[in-house]
């Protein structure tokens, strides 16, 4: 019951501030420079006053902003996020389309940042002043520093010009078939592994250097000392008595970089030109298409703040004196 409760509060938590960050979103979209019936305009060629004064009062610009507000709040809990200025197809219909995309080329840059970044932090902690300690350090340090823009150019430019075994763009070959086969799997394992690797090389880095902090730390306390004095194997202690406590703060970092995450991938999608939400976000931008934005700003949100409670229940699995607490 106390767990359910308690699930309960982080529920109710989150939905109340997915509807403040709806509500600021809103503001700050509509505070941007920039008309979305001028965009179009200018990029049909040209249009009468009349039909551009017809095209505010259809998409409810002439209305005042508190009035918007209201109307697109009632829309969002109705489960209608509206239709695109620029694409005239329903958001949430665009958005599911690209959420696969994204989710895919997100969850593989996490896992690969989390996964080989604790790792290293670990085979970096074993012996702290050694040359594989140090070697991965400068690694770490070269990846935090480097933009994800300027890595991503890099890559395109390694794998286009100098070594030619990767593709650097879109999701698929021109020449895939699709469907569900395995070659199409593979199709798309390749088209992924540079922009995950981009997405990726940023937040190992942090993985890195925090799991090698904390496994320190934790190296040091009495217990460890207690399981070495019983002749328990180098490898147990480390990585069923160490590294279980001391993944905490590598996982609270996982779930608060989550945002940063799903920001970075805006980025990265755009310099793969990958099909995903990223890239609808940056195309949405430049038009002005204010139901567009708001609807991936909304599901971003979203994803972050159920991010964060699966964080939250992940303690429970890692620290059994959280579960008794």
């Amino acid at each position: 019951m106390a767990f359910l409760r308690t699930l309960l509060k982080r529920l109710l938590q989150g939905l109340a501030l997915v509807l403040a960050v709806v509500v600021l979103n809103f503001m700050l979209v509509h505070a941007a420079p920039g008309d979305p019936v001028e965009t179009i305009a200018g990029a049909s060629g040209g249009m009468e006053p009349e039909l551009m004064a017809e095209l505010r009062t259809r998409y409810g610009l002439d209305r005042p902003l508190p009035v918007q507000l209201g109307i697109y709040l009632a829309r969002v809990a109705s489960g209608d996020l509206g239709y695109s200025y620029f694409f005239n197809l329903p958001v949430a219909q665009m958005i599911a389309e690209r959420v696969p995309a994204t989710l895919l080329l997100v969850l593989a840059a996490v896992l690969t940042a989390f996964v080989v970044g604790t790792l290293l932090g670990v085979l970096s902690s074993r012996r702290p002043n050694g040359l594989l300690s140090q070697c991965i350090t400068v690694l770490s340090l070269v990846g935090f520093a480097a933009p994800v823009f300027w890595t991503g150019m890099l890559l395109v430019l390694a794998f286009a010009s100098w070594w030619p075994v990767l593709p650097v763009s879109g999701m698929r070959s021109a020449d895939a078939a699709g469907g569900a086969g395995l070659a199409d799997l593979l199709d798309v394992a390749r088209h992924l592994v540079l922009p995950a690797l981009t997405l990726a090389l940023v937040y190992l880095a942090q993985y890195s250097r925090l799991s090698r902090s904390s496994m320190l730390d934790v190296l040091g306390a009495d217990y460890i000392r207690t399981a070495r004095a019983k002749g328990l194997a180098e490898h147990v202690v480390l990585y069923r008595h160490a590294l279980r406590n001391a993944l905490l703060p590598v996982v609270t970092m996982l779930g608060l970089q989550f945002g940063n995450v799903m920001a970075g991938a805006i980025i990265v999608e755009t310099v793969f030109n990958w099909p995903g939400l990223g890239r609808l976000a940056f195309d949405s931008v430049l038009r002005r298409d204010y139901p567009t934005i708001l609807g991936v700003l909304l599901f971003s949100s979203i994803v972050v703040v159920v991010m964060n409670l699966v964080t939250d229940l992940c303690y429970r699995l890692i620290d059994p004196r959280i579960k008794a607490a």
